[in-house]
């Protein structure tokens, strides 16, 4: 039978967690719990509970970031600043803190990886622009006059920065002067040339490569 509800795979660890995941989404309209194997061609949003970023998270995590079809939200307690760029890398789609996992946050983040978008609590690019940017960025300077064999350009530097600090596309043009199409375009060139996922992985790729 063919349906449209999104298939929700829940990988925890601990298997009380795991079960109360699976008893909430078996409960939410739209949405339908699949256990692995899943058939040949039908993708799943993966929902992975962990604490902390451990050695046996991070080996799931780079294994599904391997199969196509496979989104992920991850719900954690923490992740320190090298952690977070990583799971960003290993394509994780939206992150939400245990203390504000509430059933209905779960969802949105879970509909919205399905989408194809990125979902993040508001405080970390943030954390990461404060923390990382501002080393990385004097090391940068020195570096100014090769930049264009390192891979971004000036112009695309800037606009991820603005992008980094939270700008909509409209205020990134308003701010750079220019038009809301170029800036589009500008993106749209960084991810498609340096394989990036979407815009998040462009800003973690960017403070990664400490270009911001």
């Amino acid at each position: 039978m063919v349906t449209n509800d999104i298939a929700v795979t829940v990988r925890s660890a601990d298997p009380l967690t795991r079960a109360g995941a699976q008893s909430y989404l078996h409960h939410t309209a739209g949405l339908e719990v699949v256990d692995p194997p899943l058939p040949p061609g039908r993708e799943s949003v993966v929902l992975v509970l962990t604490q902390r970023l451990d050695e046996m998270t991070d080996a799931e995590l780079r294994r599904l970031n391997r199969e196509p079809g496979r989104p992920v939200v991850l719900v954690t307690d923490r992740l320190r600043e090298p952690e977070l760029l990583t799971v960003l890398e290993y394509g994780v789609r939206a992150i939400v803190w245990r203390v504000e996992a509430t059933p209905s946050r779960v969802e949105q983040a879970i509909r919205a990886a399905a989408r194809g978008e990125s979902r993040l609590p508001p405080d970390l690019l943030g954390q990461l622009v404060a923390n990382v940017g501002r080393t990385r960025r004097a090391a940068l300077n020195e570096l100014s006059a090769v930049l264009p064999t390192l891979g971004l350009t000036p112009r695309e530097i800037d606009v991820l920065g603005l992008l980094a600090d939270g700008l909509t596309t409209r205020q990134i043009a308003d701010k750079l002067a220019y038009s809301e199409r170029t800036i589009k375009s500008v993106l749209s060139g960084v991810m498609t040339r340096m394989q990036l996922r979407n815009r998040v992985h462009a800003v973690a790729y960017a403070l990664r490569e400490g270009y911001i």
